[in-house]
């Protein structure tokens, strides 16, 4: 019986020697199983910050006083609140959320100095972008404290120049506005960015897929000496996903609205407009994996791979304003964070092309950059 466990253990020993040779020859898959874990935990670990900062702010300043400048001068000192311009009017606050550009805008009436010296209740507003709940609490709470602050100064003052003993009540308060999703749902903010996620998933995965399995089979070789051109092969390749990412949109954005109650305000006609230039980006990278893949199951891994930046980077998930500033930088290159913006632009805020102009200039920024590397490598090798 000991000898039977021997012979046993020998040759668990061959197959098992036999299989780390087999791996050592795969340097992609080593290269991945290596930089994963130290992916993840850099990630996780930094990238990732639940306490949102620097969130782009907008004053509808209707005082225009001292006092009014250096409350806006005291929220870009917290380090929350990243000033990027005033507006004239809500409507200016409006295309500000729309495009983007603004997350957080603060409304200062009129003579609200004029109050403030008198020790006259004053009321401020605050306007927050709802579709990213986890900006509300971060935006909310700190002006809540700013405004304290402020206002118990202020009394202070006002009673020791009067010679009064200081009132019990604060003059000034603070009227919250959470737009876009004043329930704060979370489904509202998670649904539409399915759509970017699976179309990701999806897309870069089949299509990767599909190129390595005609090599794998030896029919790609046939279809190159056919007359088939290059061009007419890379397109009838794609085409068909192109139908099943709106397929998918479709289905998603369904089902959202009839399960999850997730109204879609903008113009349907527009997102499946722009979705097409995310769409053919995520295929473009897919066949970009195809040149380098020589398995499908290499395909699939890789595929995995460039999806977890996706979804941590992305603003998916966590706030991409709590970021840092050089995270921020290399999700900029990622299809997924530009789309983001648009489907929920679109969806939740009912945003037109011209708010999404500058998402859409990088979306093709994008699929150009990976269009090209795709075409040289696909030539390099074929050839």
């Amino acid at each position: 019986m000991k000898a039977g466990l021997l012979r046993s253990a020998g040759r668990i020993r061959v197959v098992a020697w036999k299989e780390l040779i087999q791996l050592r020859r795969d340097r992609l898959t080593i290269g991945m199983m290596v930089m994963l874990p130290i992916l993840q935990l850099c990630l996780f670990g930094y990238a990732i910050d639940t306490d949102v900062r620097h969130m782009p702010t907008v004053v509808l300043d209707g005082d225009q006083t001292a006092a009014s400048r250096d409350l806006a001068r005291r929220m870009a000192a917290t380090g929350y609140y990243d000033l990027v311009g005033r507006t004239d009017s809500y409507d200016d606050i409006g295309r500000a959320f729309r495009s983007n550009t603004a997350r957080v805008a603060l409304v200062v009436p009129p003579r609200f100095g004029a109050d403030l010296t008198r020790g006259r209740p004053a009321q401020l507003q605050l306007l927050v972008d709802g579709s990213d709940p986890q900006t509300v609490a971060s935006a909310t709470n700190t002006a809540a404290s700013l405004v304290a602050t402020l206002a118990g100064e202020q009394t202070a003052g006002a009673a020791q120049r009067a010679g009064l003993p200081a009132p019990s009540g604060p003059p000034v308060s603070l009227e919250l506005s959470v737009l876009y999703n004043p329930d704060l749902r979370t489904a509202v903010y998670i649904v539409p960015g399915l759509v970017g996620v699976i179309l990701t998933l999806t897309m870069v995965m089949f299509t990767s897929m599909a190129i390595v399995r005609e090599r794998e089979r030896g029919t790609l070789e046939q279809l190159i000496v056919s007359p088939v051109k290059s061009v007419e092969l890379v397109v009838g390749k794609i085409l068909p996903y192109v139908v099943a990412g709106y397929v998918q949109m479709a289905l998603i954005l369904t089902a959202g609205a009839v399960i999850f109650d997730v109204t879609i305000v903008g113009d349907l006609r527009l997102l499946f407009l722009l979705a097409s230039l995310f769409i053919a980006g995520n295929l473009a990278l897919g066949l970009f994996f195809s040149t380098v893949a020589k398995t499908q199951q290499q395909a699939m891994q890789m595929s995995f791979f460039f999806l977890l930046p996706n979804i941590l980077l992305s603003g998916f998930v966590f706030p991409w304003e709590g970021m840092p500033r050089f995270a921020q930088f290399l999700s900029q290159g990622l299809p997924l964070t530009h789309f983001l913006r648009i489907i929920r632009g679109v969806v939740l805020k009912g945003a037109v092309y011209g708010e999404l102009h500058d998402e859409v200039v990088w979306l093709a920024l994008i699929l150009g950059a990976l269009v090209t590397m795709t075409a040289l490598r696909f030539r390099k090798k074929l050839g």
